[in-house]
């Protein structure tokens, strides 16, 4: 039996109380006081979650983009020094194996971070296509923290978290799918304004042994502004409604880009990428929607979409009761027939059909 992994922030977490959940074969905190209080924070301030569990790959070389390329379903070799792009690791099938995020570091210097749960998977499938080009991919999940600051005032709190300094844009000129240096405690720090939560926010890389501490600080910035330490229930309502997908549920090695939604995602007219001959999916494959339902009764991941007549139209991968809507919201994948907007449909919630409508993603949008 593998032994759970804990982040740097374990001690942490224990002394606020969290309660813990295992995800990826990490010990993560699911929530402190309530999930609720935690996601509506978000939506109306700020949250902090630790996702140090997340995987970190440098890449390095003078053929790191033209690598980059064929590794990776997108054209990461246009994007600038300083960008952040969404993209997709594929196997030869088509299937995707994680989705990831790449920033550019420099001309020959680029970092890729990927779900802890496929570390391995990631790792193994980025060495395999180094092929003869001159680029070293190198696996640096354990020398980092992560830590999310999300929410409508997270710029506020975190420029005023003592010790982040020497920027090298400032806050308000840094963009979304962006990143900025800076220092904490005079060591090195990268700002990156992404994030999974449907709200503005960062994601603050730091070593392992500099976490506590940052940790610490940004709670003490952010205790006048209605920040709150969040786990990963509130974390998961709040991408449901910003219509995010979850590998595990709505991507995975038997789904293809195209019927997540993501077919934007992949350049296909690039000469060459692994998963290229393979990418579309059949045209009667199913195809991930947005659900909405009237009520308080939520379906569930594995709860199947039916027809007035009882027929099985599809399977629902995320669902819940939504938070900031007060409805129930879904994504699921479902036959094409079925996948138009405003399509009628029901939820097997336990037996008892729930009248649902199929509905753009996403479900929420914040105001900029």
């Amino acid at each position: 039996m593998t032994e759970p992994r804990y982040t740097p922030l374990r001690a942490r977490h224990e002394a606020l109380g969290a309660s813990f959940t295992d995800f990826g074969g990490w010990q993560m905190p699911v929530r402190y006081t309530s999930d609720l209080a935690e996601h509506h924070a978000v939506r109306e301030a700020a949250g902090v979650f630790d996702i140090s569990h997340m995987a970190e790959f440098l890449v390095d070389g003078p053929a790191a983009a033209e690598y980059l390329d064929y590794a990776l379903a997108g054209r990461l070799s246009a994007m600038a020094v300083g960008k952040a792009k969404y993209s997709l690791l594929l196997a030869e099938d088509g299937g995707i194996i994680d989705d990831v995020i790449v920033y550019r570091l420099g001309e020959e210097r680029f970092l890729i971070i990927s779900n802890a749960g496929n570390r391995d998977a990631v790792r193994e499938a980025l060495e395999a296509r180094t092929v003869s080009l001159q680029v070293e991919v190198a696996d640096v999940s354990d020398d980092y923290a992560l830590i999310a600051v999300q929410g409508p005032v997270a710029e506020r709190i975190l420029a005023e978290v003592a010790g982040i300094e020497d920027l090298s844009i400032p806050w308000a000129e840094q963009k979304y799918y962006s990143w900025a240096g800076a220092t904490w405690g005079g060591k090195p720090l990268l700002l990156a304004r992404t994030g999974y939560t449907g709200e503005d926010g960062f994601e603050l890389l730091v070593a392992a042994a500099d976490a506590e501490p940052l940790w610490d600080a940004v709670l003490a910035a952010g205790a006048s502004h209605g920040l709150v330490p969040a786990g990963l229930a509130a974390r998961d309502t709040l991408r449901l409604e910003a219509g995010m997908p979850l590998y595990g549920h709505e991507l995975s090695r038997e789904t293809k880009p195209a019927q997540a939604g993501l077919g934007r995602v992949v350049v296909s007219d690039k000469e060459r990428f692994v998963g290229k001959d393979a990418v579309n999916p059949a045209s009667d494959a199913r195809v991930l929607v947005g659900l909405t339902a009237e009520g308080r009764r939520a379906g569930r991941a594995g709860y199947a979409v039916v027809d007035a007549e009882g027929a099985v139209l599809g399977e629902i991968t995320s669902g819940a009761l939504s938070p900031t809507l007060g409805h129930p919201i879904a994504m699921a994948f479902v036959d094409p027939s079925s996948a138009d907007e405003g399509t009628a449909v029901f939820l097997d919630v336990r037996g008892t059909r729930i009248p649902a409508t199929v509905t753009a993603l996403p479900f929420y949008r914040r105001k900029k």
